[in-house]
């Protein structure tokens, strides 16, 4: 036997059980990262409390009228710790004090649901953290926010505290609503939150089946497309705003979320790849919608469209530059505020939360970076207002609209 016929190759391949058990020693990982997050039971809390002086910020009113409130009764009595001194108030009780003052942010009648997609179809641009940080930001202000998660890697579901793979199974996703025969509207899969004012669809890695079963619904009827669209308006009258968070790829369910959408949100990294990703994306729908539209399906219009730059390290001059060249192409269609990569956004996904989630420490860079959070979230909560004709008149006096 020659020399060559007896080399043997360097390593072993790897077999279907090594995988799986490199499978059960992640799981094992996450199994504890829960129990150490999590309260008992692997139930999410949001335990956030807000002084009088943030909650009267909050409500819109004053500390003194939340005072005199809670002394007519109008208000239940506060909180009261060993020392006699007010605990703070949760953002249920916040919202409650909303209620009794006439103050939240609410659409009026005729004013439409904003149906948000947070969408680009390459991966790792940070539209989880986005599409999460968005609905926290809406449901401290007092909006009603649901949030679809339509991506079979779930993530937008473990930060909300649910365990893909043990607490969610395939009949909790969209995967019966696309099946033939199956749910004929979405209510089955609306389940709350820890977070008062948000509501969940979530996902599991089943719903990657959903991809085969809407392409199977396509075969000779098109509009099954829009089938996805019709089962979040038919939902959607219960919330302010729905947040849509799709995977990060071309397929059946990233078009029909682009077909649900009325406003859209593209998050792009400061690199000349996700700039180009982006732009490719751009070219891609306009393609995507105009076939539609030649089988029958009608152009969908978007209250708003913007790019946001994700990701930004002021500290580089590369993410400045590119940023700015962003910023020039685009003009009015991106958003002036960037969602800044930041140590906080890090650490608290290491404790499956958001950056909402976690009390402020006190330290400059928490402060920064929940200020960031708070004025690209401004920004697009202005843009929300905008799109409904009952708060117009509000922000013509603010000088806004």
């Amino acid at each position: 036997m020659s020399p060559v016929a007896e080399l043997k190759p360097a390593t072993e391949p790897v077999l279907l059980d090594a995988l799986s058990a490199l499978n059960q020693r992640a799981e094992d990982v996450i199994a504890r990262l829960r129990a150490t997050v999590f309260a008992p039971g692997s139930e999410k809390i949001v335990d956030l409390r807000f002084t009088i002086t943030k909650a009267a910020e909050m409500v819109g009113r004053s500390s003194e009228a939340i005072r005199q409130a809670e002394a007519e009764g109008r208000l239940p009595p506060p909180r009261l710790g060993a020392n006699g001194r007010r605990e703070g108030y949760s953002l249920s009780e916040v919202n409650h004090m909303r209620d009794v003052f006439g103050t939240r942010p609410y659409r009026r009648e005729g004013d439409p649901p904003i149906i948000l997609a947070v969408q680009n179809f390459k991966g790792g641009v940070g539209k989880s953290t986005l599409a999460c940080h968005i609905a926290q930001y809406l449901a401290l202000k007092g909006y009603r926010v649901a949030i679809v998660d339509c991506d079979s890697q779930a993530s937008s579901t473990t930060m909300f505290g649910f365990n893909p793979d043990i607490d969610i199974q395939d009949e909790d996703t969209l995967l019966p609503f696309f099946q033939h025969g199956g749910a004929p509207d979405l209510q089955y899969a609306l389940r709350p939150t820890a977070w008062p004012g948000i509501d969940i669809i979530p996902a599991n890695l089943g719903l990657y089946t959903a991809e085969y079963e809407a392409a199977a619904r396509m075969r000779g009827n098109p509009d099954s497309l829009d089938r996805l669209r019709r089962g979040i308006e038919g939902m959607a009258d219960q919330y302010d705003v729905v947040i849509l968070d799709p995977p990060p790829a071309l397929g059946m369910i990233s078009l029909a979320v682009l077909r649900s959408a009325n406003a859209l949100l593209i998050p792009t990294p400061p690199s000349t790849v996700d700039f180009a990703s982006t732009a490719h994306f751009l070219r891609m729908i306009v393609d995507t919608l105009e076939v539609l539209a030649e089988h029958g399906l009608g152009k969908r219009g978007y209250h708003f469209l913007r790019v946001v730059a994700t990701k930004v390290d002021e500290g580089k001059s590369a993410h400045l530059q590119i940023r700015e060249m962003m910023q020039a192409v685009f003009g009015m269609d991106m958003l002036s505020a960037s969602l800044l990569d930041s140590a906080e956004i890090d650490n608290a996904n290491v404790q499956l939360r958001t950056v909402y989630e976690i009390a402020g420490s006190g330290s400059r860079t928490h402060e920064r970076c929940r200020n960031n959070l708070d004025r690209l979230n401004g920004e697009i909560e202005m843009l929300i207002r905008k799109a409904w004709p009952s708060h117009r008149a509000d922000l013509r006096r603010q000088g806004v609209a």
